[in-house]
């Protein structure tokens, strides 16, 4: 199916599922069950939109390379010259043989292991083995992807024409800045396949209605997981914020929120610790040595989303990274990586279960309750429910969703 084929979905079904949803209100179950729907949007959001394909520590030297995949799409990002990040289509020009076979390694060039066609880093055709006289190898390098890094975070877009991504850089750089990222490394990875729709995944993602009974570790720790404006967060954990928020500005580290507006598809914002929490931690101490620029009381955690596949969370001492990627209409895969200051990774020995057991348990919490969202969605009961004033995200998330499927409706 190609980019702009959707005629396995009957245009007229799609208009009318986009049409009578009801504000304020949950998707039909077609949304999370149809696999026309799915390969629609496959098409339509995750060729189209800039996707997080991973941590720029995991290629240090030119000629390292590891793939990301998605769909039934294999990126490879390869280290070049001048620490330039490249982005190129898996897919050899001769026959159409994946080129790369290894998820990670490095490589001085990249052979075709059928027929030993040979490329450079940046993609370009060095040798076509036994090609006839007058082949134009300048016509044959491999097809390129758009990429973009911010703060060591790699982005890609699928699409020949991307949509903007300097305003992302210029609204989410400055607070990305004061976590060094970019001086990170990935020191530990976890991978989850849920039995869920990948709508699913995002919507729990994007609310802490379900957070006291569902998270009490991570409410325990953080201030105000339900949003300043929640009518649940006490007067003091907003007062306390606020005074975060002017204590950073007056030092110049901005940390008023970046809210989502109508077509955008970035947010972030600073959730700001509980007393006696430094850091996103089971005890609230540190889980590894300082990596930004002020201490954890202070800094708290930034939370960074980009739809439709990023979730981050960087507090002073580590940050947690999350990918989502949808595999059916009913399966999501997500990665999870854990990033901490590259000179002490390479120095201490780290503590991976300190490291990963605060996101860990808060992960798999939420999985459990996304799989059982996709059992409760799939039956002849379900039928769509009003959103609670604590899931404007949702709601939020929903409606960028919808204008992305009614491009094609259109």
């Amino acid at each position: 199916m190609t980019v702009d084929d959707t005629s396995s979905l009957a245009m007229d079904s799609v208009t009318t599922l986009v049409a009578g949803q009801r504000p304020g209100w949950t998707l039909e179950g077609d949304f999370y069950t149809n696999r026309d729907m799915f390969r629609l949007e496959s098409n339509q959001i995750f060729r189209r939109s800039w996707l997080y394909a991973g941590h720029a520590s995991r290629i240090p030297k030119r000629g390292d390379f590891f793939l990301y995949e998605t769909a039934s799409e294999s990126i490879i990002l390869i280290r070049g010259d001048q620490g330039l990040v490249h982005a190129l289509h898996n897919v050899c020009r001769h026959r159409g043989s994946r080129v790369c076979t290894a998820s990670s390694g490095r490589s001085e060039k990249l052979v075709c292991p059928y027929h030993q066609w040979v490329y450079d880093i940046d993609g370009s055709l060095l040798k076509a083995r036994l090609a006839p006289e007058g082949f134009d190898r300048s016509s044959f390098g491999l097809k390129r992807v758009s990429v973009c890094c911010l703060e060591g975070l790699i982005f890609i877009c699928l699409d020949a024409n991307p949509p903007d991504f300097a305003s992302f850089a210029k609204r989410v750089g400055p607070q990305l800045r004061p976590q060094h990222l970019e001086a990170a490394s990935v020191v530990h990875s976890r991978r989850y396949e849920l039995r869920a729709n990948w709508k699913l995944v995002v919507e729990n993602s994007r609310e802490c209605y379900h957070c006291g009974a569902g998270h009490p570790q991570y409410c325990r720790a953080v201030a105000f997981a339900a949003g300043i404006d929640s009518p649940r967060v006490a007067e003091e954990d907003r007062m306390r914020t606020l005074e975060h928020i002017r204590r950073l500005a007056s030092i110049g580290i901005e940390a008023r929120p970046v809210p989502f507006v109508k077509d955008s598809w970035f947010h972030c914002r600073r959730f700001f610790l509980r007393p006696g929490f430094e850091s996103e931690s089971m005890d609230g101490q540190p889980v590894a040595p300082r990596m930004a620029e002020l201490p954890g009381s202070e800094l708290g955690a930034l939370a960074v989303v980009a739809y439709p596949n990023f979730l981050l969370e960087a507090n002073s001492d580590y940050a947690m990274a999350m990918r989502f990627t949808p595999l059916t209409e009913v399966a999501t895969r997500v990665d999870m990586e854990w990033l901490i200051d590259a000179d002490a990774a390479k120095s201490e020995a780290v503590d991976v279960e300190r490291l990963e057991s605060f996101w860990r348990l808060t992960a798999e919490q939420d999985w459990r309750l996304c799989e059982e969202n996709q059992r409760g969605v799939e039956t002849m009961g379900y039928e769509p429910g009003p959103y609670a004033p604590d899931e404007k995200g949702v709601e939020q998330f929903v409606g960028w969703y919808l204008r992305q499927i009614e491009k094609v409706a259109a």
